[in-house]
């Protein structure tokens, strides 16, 4: 397995682990994003996020080694009026057959180096109450995972509807 950073080639592969996340999610139509959509927001002189991709060399049919995207971080930079500058780490998603086996803590580890070497005050996430081996994992590797805090969100259609009734 190799961790390294995303590349545009890699969008192709990241949509599709997005898609295996929804599915996973229970969400499997929520998905609107496509593969021009991220290679135009997550690269050029002001990316909107950051990617690390875990990838196996995967032996093909011709017995040429061929690199699979099996995992991606995808994270981006905010900012906290309390604690400045900190990371969101949007996603975090490991292919259904390869979870188990270390991907998810390489990628994890690579995301909390990152804010380590950027000085960030904190990084932060979204779990799913009944993700309960996902919020094991993150309480085992120190982070708090908060009660006490509702995530709040406003789609396309609620959007529309809030400013023509203003």
């Amino acid at each position: 397995m190799k961790i390294r950073e995303g590349q545009r080639e890699d969008m192709p592969a990241v949509l599709n682990l997005i898609k295996e996340l929804a599915a996973f999610e229970k969400e499997p139509e929520a998905v609107v994003l496509t593969v021009d959509d991220l290679v135009r927001d997550g690269f050029g002189e002001n990316p909107l996020f950051h990617t690390f991709v875990a990838s196996i060399d995967d032996d093909s049919s011709d017995n040429q080694q061929v690199e699979q995207i099996v995992g991606v971080a995808l994270y981006y930079y905010r900012y906290s009026t309390w604690k400045g500058r900190t990371i969101h780490l949007e996603d975090l998603i490991v292919k259904e057959k390869m979870r188990g086996s270390g991907i998810g803590k390489a990628l994890y580890k690579e995301v909390i180096e990152q804010g380590k070497k950027d000085k960030v005050n904190r990084i932060e996430w979204a779990v799913l109450d009944w993700n309960t081996t996902a919020i094991d994992f993150y309480e085992k590797s120190g982070a708090k995972v908060l009660k006490d805090w509702r995530v709040a969100q406003m789609d396309k259609n609620g959007i529309d509807n809030f400013l023509s009734n203003l």
